[in-house]
């Protein structure tokens, strides 16, 4: 959306192609209501549309429309696709039912709220009165605890895999950078049970449906080849569980599709290579934030769309 903006304040003819039945990627389905109103999302987009900007839904590009379309068509193309592909657990168990991404979770509720599905969806992720586990300590395991909350789960606890941070700035992290410190959402505000240091060795239950979650405590050291984790012996515990989100992050951008198409070079993380205006390896192709950065802040994706936007208008103007 910001390099939609401001290629079209800068004078060219833009198409958004939307896989979703909606524009806002990120900010409409992954971010809940209770942090961002969607109201703001469409405020924007209708400006967007009275500045010139053509929005095409429901269309997933490599599969809807090729890569070949696209070539045929527009004179650059720039990829904003964000790192689609999540993390997974690796435990015993991870298949049974229950067990959910985060993203998976958060959409769904946030299709609910606008009206997209049916509330009463038999495919509804159905967190009432049951005992939740979010794997991850970050945003997204923050906004899985907090639309937990909100849904009426029985109890939510959050597992984070490195350890406590300290209340205050530490030395290996001083200003400027960002500083490694305790965070503790509203979300965690309302109600959670925090664990940190803690890894997930199985999941367990019946009829194909997850019952209870086995972990352990770590230990990180750091040795020759960087930070090292260790299992803590006699420190296995057992709890019950009915719903676990998996909040542990992304890997890269969807490389299936529009990105194997594109024939792009990829780095060692699997994210599309870019030079530092937003360049790929395929002339007239550009990609910004998630896509090429790998998963970071809203903020950091906006101001590399917006970097890629006077990159691309001066490539067109040349």
């Amino acid at each position: 959306m910001a390099a939609a903006q401001q290629l079209a304040r800068a004078g060219h003819h833009v198409t958004v192609f939307e896989k979703d039945e909606k524009p806002g990627g990120l900010l409409r389905y992954g971010i809940p209501d209770f942090k961002l109103a969607k109201q703001i999302i469409d405020r924007r987009l209708e400006q967007m549309r009275l500045e010139g900007v053509e929005f095409q839904t429901g269309v997933t590009v490599g599969e809807d429309i090729s890569a070949r379309y696209l070539g045929r068509t527009f004179d650059a193309v720039c990829l904003t696709m964000g790192a689609g592909v999540p993390r997974d657990l690796s435990a015993i168990g991870r298949n049974l039912d229950g067990v959910y991404f985060a993203m998976d979770f958060l959409g769904q509720r946030n299709r609910i709220n606008s009206g997209g599905l049916s509330a009463e969806n038999r495919d509804n992720i159905d967190v009432k009165n049951k005992i939740v586990v979010v794997i991850g300590g970050g945003d997204t395991g923050s906004d899985c605890v907090g639309t937990s909350n909100r849904l009426g789960a029985r109890e939510v606890h959050q597992f984070e895999i490195l350890p406590q941070p300290p209340e205050t700035r530490p030395s290996d992290t001083p200003w400027p950078t960002w500083p490694r410190i305790l965070r503790t959402s509203t979300s965690h505000d309302e109600g959670c049970h925090r664990r940190w240091a803690v890894t997930t060795k199985s999941l367990s239950g019946s009829d194909q449906h997850v019952e209870s979650l086995t972990g352990c405590e770590v230990e990180w050291s750091q040795g020759p080849a960087g930070w090292e984790m260790r299992e803590l012996p006699n420190t296995d515990f057992t709890m019950k569980v009915d719903v676990v989100l998996l909040a542990m992050g992304f890997v890269h951008v969807v490389h299936s599709g529009l990105v194997d198409a594109l024939g792009l070079a990829l780095d060692e993380r699997g994210n599309v290579t870019t030079d530092q205006v937003g360049a790929t390896s395929q002339e007239g192709i550009f990609a910004a934030g998630d896509t090429s950065s790998g998963a970071s802040l809203v903020v950091r994706a906006i101001h590399a769309g917006r970097q890629t936007a006077v990159g691309i208008d001066r490539w067109l103007s040349r």
